[in-house]
């Protein structure tokens, strides 16, 4: 794993330098070099994660492994898709990030350990989860870019480049992601109340009430977006907030565990 690790570290280093370098430039970034570098890097972090995850004594959904699961996730998203991207400014998110859960996946190993193999119904729960967190965390990028870029307007500092999308093109991304990722987190909810027996067990209820919670922030979101409008900073927000809300769901409690505790 050590080897795959650092292959994609560096892979992702020079996707990240290709990209910023040229971020701004007239032409922007060369996409075809980045996108072909990218998918180097996104393939060695995807073996790195299949060996830290697949073990003899089950499947290893450690705290770290998940975190690096969701950036890789959002890494090959954004690499697929490099030629249709209009946002290029959170790319270098993407990959720096990236580098960092692949560093935290070499060098923090604990492990939480399930068996898929007996229970196939979690793994369609926890893939759902993955996907919809991914989404959404997706849609947070966006959601701070596009403040970035209403800011820059209203100080008439904007430079104009073609690594600046305009902002009604950002913004209606944003909401295809919240759709996108409401849509994940419900049928998410759903296969948790299913197929799950502990959803609301003691140190676990925080995961549904906050998860839930986050579900309806995005849902009262699309609701004032489709109603009566909602505003460019009202939808940073919802999204932000309901970003944050997930992430303590998702990892709130297992950082004490793994990291604070052990």
């Amino acid at each position: 794993m050590v080897l795959y690790s650092a292959s994609a570290m560096f892979f992702y280093c020079i996707a990240l330098v290709l990209v910023t370098s040229r971020l701004f430039h007239a032409e922007g970034p060369n996409r075809t070099l980045v996108a072909a570098i990218a998918a180097i890097a996104v393939l060695f972090h995807g073996a790195a994660l299949y060996q830290a995850i697949n073990t003899p004594d089950g499947q290893n959904l450690s705290l770290t492994n998940v975190i690096s699961l969701v950036n890789w996730i959002i890494a090959l998203s954004f690499t697929v898709l490099m030629f249709r991207l209009k946002v290029m400014v959170v790319v270098p998110v993407v990959y720096a990030c990236s580098v960092l859960s692949v560093a935290l996946l070499w060098l923090v190993p604990p492990s939480f350990m399930l068996h898929f193999e007996l229970h196939p119904e979690v793994l369609v729960h926890v893939v759902l989860s993955l996907m919809a967190y991914s989404a959404l965390m997706i849609a947070a990028l966006y959601a701070i870019q596009l403040a970035l870029i209403q800011n820059k307007l209203k100080q008439k500092k904007l430079i104009l480049s073609p690594a600046i999308p305009p902002l009604l093109t950002v913004e209606k991304q944003l909401y295809h992601l919240v759709i996108i990722g409401v849509a994940l987190l419900s049928l998410s909810l759903a296969t948790g109340f299913i197929f799950l027996d502990d959803m609301f067990a003691e140190g676990k209820g925080h995961k549904a009430i906050l998860s839930i919670a986050a579900w309806g922030v995005y849902v009262v979101m699309l609701l004032q977006h489709y109603r009566v409008g909602c505003k460019i900073r009202s939808a940073v927000i919802y999204t932000l907030t309901g970003a944050t809300l997930l992430s303590l769901a998702y990892f709130g409690a297992r950082i004490v565990k793994e990291l604070i505790i052990n």
